[in-house]
């Protein structure tokens, strides 16, 4: 191995073992061991920064590079919503998630509170997407059979079969 390619693996090694959360339930992460490598190197951290941003210079994000967030007026919200008990045993026997308490139930109610502010949007004249790729045209097909009819000869291919189903060998007896 050269020595620059040595460099560039102890410099990843030290940079993963460095990467903590800003915060425990954020998933933004930190490199401190960055900023020390690269002064070290004797490229100063805003040398570097100008350097990288200045290369991206041709490209433009469609992506706002300020927040067009604007507050909603509380009364422009619809009534606020009320999980029942009922709903929470329900949500939870279907996501398999444990609210467990009325912290989890509060937290619940915030994102749907959250949420609300999407009746507020106008969407007067806006087209509904076919596609989530908004730049790219989603083409359908003709919803025709071409092929089919072909039961029998699937069935003729199972190792076990009772009428006119597949029959699965049974799972593991649980103790």
């Amino acid at each position: 191995k050269n020595s620059t390619s040595g460099k560039a693996e102890a410099f990843f090694a030290r940079a993963s073992r460095a990467l903590r959360p800003t915060h425990p339930r954020c998933g933004v992460l930190t490199l401190p061991a960055l900023s020390d490598t690269v002064s070290a190197s004797g490229t100063s951290w805003s040398h570097w920064t100008y350097k990288r941003e200045s290369s991206n210079s041709a490209w433009s994000s469609k992506v706002p590079q300020i927040p067009t967030w604007e507050p909603v007026a509380e009364n422009q919200l619809p009534p606020p919503t009320r999980v029942s008990p009922d709903l929470v045993d329900k949500l939870e026997r279907l996501a398999l998630v444990d609210f467990g308490s009325k912290e989890g139930v509060d937290c619940l109610e915030k994102a749907i509170r959250f949420a609300d502010q999407l009746h507020v949007i106008n969407t007067d004249g806006v087209e509904p997407m076919d596609s989530v790729l908004e730049d790219r045209e989603l083409y359908l097909r003709d919803d025709t059979i071409t092929e089919g009819e072909c039961a029998e000869e699937l069935l003729q291919l199972a190792k076990h079969t009772v009428e006119e189903y597949f029959v699965a060998p049974p799972g593991k007896k649980l103790n």
